[in-house]
């Protein structure tokens, strides 16, 4: 298999308006928060599956692009088509709730067929030893939990609907209107939303792993096309309006790299854009400034200046 020859860093911004980027099922759906800095989290978790359900529509479930974990998938099938592939003349491949490798070759070939086949297990690797078992994969793309650049506000929305579901609610509703008291007895909801937050996250492509699961050249262009794309076909009311801003792309000139990846982010700054100048989002002076409500009002500067000899940087976006 082909495979990444380079390492990769980069950096993504991106930004909601009116909207949940990550409800926290744990407190209610809640947008997930930093309960010490009041700063907004949108998981990694999150950011792979917008990517995935991009793929899955970009390229149709054509040979090499299938999404491994989708919606209603269950996973010991997928693996089942492994076995296929590996025993075409074994009945029992089609009905045998376990199924194991016999030899570590067979357990070779099942991981390859699994990365040949399935683009996020190349990409992000996968755990499938689950009953059916085609073993492990450690991906060569992950990614951070993104953070807000500034603490965030998370306000609750109380909406109504005024449908009923069912004869008991409809009469308990003419009840409320017979009564002045309608609004009362509509059903009564929540909304979580963050009025606007900018989001920071990191991602790493390591060419080394990329040994492993065949992950490309080819790969990595759908991939950041992908991460540019990612909220452009997720849209929902809970979401609000969510888009890519930046992507900031360093491009190593051999696999293990030239630079570590937290010296190149630092490269990266972000910060308030107050009357044409860039101010750090912690300066005392912003205090008695309105919040953002905009990526207008945010600078982003990179520092170009001595650069490691064998990165380059590419401004996606």
């Amino acid at each position: 298999m082909s495979h990444l020859t380079q390492r990769h860093d980069f950096v993504v911004l991106f930004d909601v308006a009116n909207g949940n980027p990550n409800g926290d099922p744990d407190a209610g759906n809640m947008p997930r928060i930093d309960p010490e800095t009041s700063h907004g989290l949108v998981s990694d978790v999150s950011l792979k599956r917008k990517i995935r359900n991009y793929v899955e529509l970009a390229r149709e479930e054509r040979d090499g692009f299938h999404i491994y974990v989708r919606e209603g998938a269950i996973l010991n099938e997928q693996h089942r088509k492994a076995y296929a592939a590996l025993r075409p003349n074994d009945a029992k491949v089609a009905t045998d709730k376990s199924l194991n490798p016999h030899t570590d070759d067979e357990a070779k070939t099942l991981r390859d067929f699994m990365c040949a086949n399935f683009f996020d297990v190349r990409s992000f690797g996968a755990v499938m030893s689950t009953g059916i078992n085609c073993g492990q994969v450690r991906g060569p793309v992950q990614f951070s939990f993104a953070t807000s650049v500034e603490p965030i506000v998370p306000l609750e929305i109380s909406i109504t609907r005024m449908a009923a579901t069912n004869e008991k609610e409809k009469a308990a509703q003419k009840e409320g209107s017979d009564n002045s008291e309608r609004t009362e007895n509509r059903t009564m909801g929540r909304k979580h939303i963050v009025p606007y937050g900018l989001y920071r996250a990191h991602g790493f492509v390591s060419a080394k792993l990329s040994e492993r699961t065949g992950f490309s050249e080819t790969d990595l262009d759908l991939l950041l096309e992908a991460v540019e794309n990612m909220f452009e076909h997720d849209r929902s009311a809970a979401r609000g309006e969510m888009a890519v801003r930046k992507l900031i792309v360093f491009r190593h000139d051999c696999p293990l790299g030239k630079a570590p990846a937290h010296a190149l982010f630092d490269r990266v700054r972000v910060g308030r854009d107050i009357d044409g100048a860039f101010r750090a989002v912690d300066d005392p002076a912003l205090d008695n400034r309105p919040p953002a409500r905009s990526f207008a009002d945010y600078q982003v500067v990179i520092d170009r200046a001595g650069l490691p000899d064998g990165v380059e940087i590419i401004e996606r976006l």
